[in-house]
């Protein structure tokens, strides 16, 4: 049977997903030695040091990514993107501290699939919190999918093009102070339709949870 060549939709990929940099930083004060010197134990030291904020380091639950193509078990590429190499590729990027993603996509015979999983660590869960909800707000159609991660948001659109069908399903996913991001899509060349919603939300869900245990697993 021939393979088909790719509609142009499907061969040009968006960018990678732009970095988020959070800053962060922490305040820090000495004491002070002049005045210490001369009456190093002033009456007031207790209470000043029972008024003053207390600074902490933020600590961060991850610091970098994992190899994004080493989260996926092969069983499970094969079943999501049949005929595409195990390994997968992953995609370059300008800090693999912060951001790494991996692709796998496969035409077999009439059938095209498409997956992405994708790692991004920031500085602290409240920058990856507001980095979500913002991502999420604008995503309509979709819904939270319990017990993965601290949040997770899926959602499936159908494209159509030159009456060629593609549909695809995003993941998105919150695990303290990183995110986890699953793009999945498929076509089938002959009958020019899309799978159906069930199968590529499935197929997302099914890779964001893997992709999630390799973080949990390997972060810290």
């Amino acid at each position: 049977m021939r393979s088909l060549p790719l509609p142009l939709a499907l061969t040009a990929r968006l960018a990678p997903v732009a970095v988020l940099a959070t800053a962060g930083w922490a305040l820090s004060s000495g004491p002070d030695t002049t005045s210490a010197a001369k009456d190093p134990t002033p009456p007031d030291t207790a209470n000043r040091s029972a008024s003053a904020p207390a600074t902490a380091a933020v600590t961060k639950t991850y610091a970098a990514a994992p190899a994004p193509c080493e989260s996926l078990a092969g069983k499970t590429v094969a079943s999501l993107v049949p005929g595409a190499e195990a390994d997968g590729k992953e995609i370059p990027s300008t800090d693999t501290e912060v951001r790494r993603t991996c692709s796998w996509n496969a035409l077999k015979g009439y059938d095209y699939r498409w997956l992405d999983v994708s790692f991004e660590v920031m500085e602290s869960d409240e920058a990856a919190r507001k980095s979500y909800e913002e991502r999420t707000a604008d995503k309509g159609g979709g819904g939270a999918v319990p017990g993965l991660g601290d949040a997770a948001y899926s959602v499936v659109n159908l494209t159509t093009e030159d009456k060629q069908q593609t549909r695809e399903g995003t993941v998105m996913t919150r695990a303290a102070n990183a995110l986890v991001i699953i793009t999945y899509n498929g076509s089938d060349f002959e009958t020019r339709k899309a799978p159906s919603t069930e199968e590529i939300n499935k197929g997302a869900i099914k890779a964001a949870k893997e992709a999630v245990s390799a973080l949990e697993s390997g972060g810290g």
